[in-house]
């Protein structure tokens, strides 16, 4: 059961929020908005004077009123004022969904003094720019994001939000699915557009990546995803491209926000970014121990790359699994990804086979890493990998 709105009856009087006992009831733009809170007591049924809230069985009223949702939009994650990258790639592959449906592109970008973000995020394409700008916002916080994000996609109804497979993505999204009464489909590596009847067709990995499952939401809006970074086409940036901005209204009220951030400490770990790097060198179990990946990281040096790994060296505990490229690891694209004792598992190939140019270096050459392979070398890695440094370093 849930309780929902009928915006053509409410008149915006408050009543309901009075009534409610739990104080689950907020008003947005004289609409009442059903918070999390609610327990669906039906006091605010028996204050509404003009029968504008109902208790219906879930999925009853939200079958009949998917017409009403509209657009695609993509959640625009930023820390620091700086749009991560995965957000360029959602705005390309919007721009793609948005055309096949007929429909508009939005983005939804939240945080404090964001004005010259917002205009970057307006330069690869979109129609349309959500702007929620608070000091609640600056530093990502679940309640805050989740109910300016949820309140502007009950006003403005897109029929499809897109988000990072983050961590902010991955704990962000099924919080404002659960507030929307709709589905979310974790880790996508595929969209499509049903040809048919225009739903989103949501392809995942299944069973440790052995199968693709292919996920549609119904009945219920708007049909959520989150998005594996490295996976889709970036957007191209346009400088002259212009589109219309709306600014959210972003009130929080006294003691609203359960969470707040006192400081941000920044990892003392060395950072990894796979997701951005043009040269990857990889390191598997072949490398014997942990110490193979002292090799691994000159040869990733000198090529002004960084230091990947197989999901294997990771669980045995050579390398932190911040470095893991694969199914269950980081999707990558590099320019140059180079396999050093890698055998080449499935969830290893689904992660880095849509690389450039792929070079494997192994001593089994019935290895399956080979299959994938532009170039392979057969030898032991100890002996190929100095080789190349040397060869590398005469380059000079």
């Amino acid at each position: 059961m849930s309780i929902i709105v009928i915006e053509e009856k409410c008149k915006g009087c408050g009543l309901c929020v009075q009534g409610c006992p739990f104080d689950a009831i907020t008003i947005s733009d004289r609409l009442p908005v059903i918070g999390a809170a609610c327990t669906e007591c039906g006091a605010c049924l028996e204050n509404c004077k003009f029968e504008a809230l109902q208790k219906i069985e879930d999925g009853a009223v939200r079958e009949n009123d998917i017409s009403k949702y509209h657009d695609v939009w993509v959640f625009a994650e930023q820390r620091g004022n700086k749009l991560m990258p995965v957000v360029i790639e959602l705005i390309g592959e919007g721009r793609r969904l948005a055309d096949e449906i007929g429909c508009g592109l939005g983005v939804i970008v939240c945080g404090e003094n964001v004005d010259q973000l917002a205009y970057e995020a307006g330069c690869y394409g979109p129609d349309k720019i959500y702007v929620a700008d608070a000091p609640e916002l600056k530093t990502y916080t679940t309640d805050a994001y989740t109910k300016v994000i949820y309140e502007a996609v009950m006003k403005y109804k897109p029929e499809i939000l897109l988000l990072g497979a983050t961590h902010i993505g991955r704990d962000l999204g099924p919080s404002i699915a659960v507030k929307c009464g709709t589905g979310l489909t974790a880790d996508c590596t595929k969209l499509d557009i049903n040809p048919e009847d225009k739903k989103l067709m949501q392809t995942r990995p299944a069973f440790g990546g052995n199968l693709m499952a292919t996920i549609v939401c119904e009945n219920h809006r708007p049909q959520m995803a989150t998005v594996r970074p490295g996976i889709m086409e970036k957007a191209q940036y346009n400088r002259e491209h212009s589109c219309e901005e709306i600014r959210l209204d972003v009130k929080f009220e006294e003691n609203e926000l359960r969470e707040r951030v006192i400081k941000v400490v920044k990892s003392m770990r060395e950072k990894v970014s796979l997701t951005d790097a043009d040269v990857i060198v990889s390191g598997g179990l072949g490398l014997g121990g942990p110490e193979g990946f002292e090799l691994v990281n000159k040869l990733a040096a000198r090529l002004g790359g960084v230091v990947g790994a197989s999901r294997a060296a990771v669980d045995a505990g050579w390398i932190p699994n911040s470095h893991q490229v694969g199914q269950t690891g980081t999707t990558v694209k590099p320019n140059i990804y180079i396999a050093c004792g890698i055998s080449g598992a499935i969830q290893h190939l689904a992660g880095m086979q849509e690389s450039k140019c792929i070079i494997a270096i192994n001593k089994n050459e019935n290895a399956p890493i080979f299959e994938v392979a532009d170039y392979g070398i057969v030898g032991d890695l100890y002996k190929v990998i100095p080789a190349i440094l040397n060869v590398l370093d005469g380059l000079e």
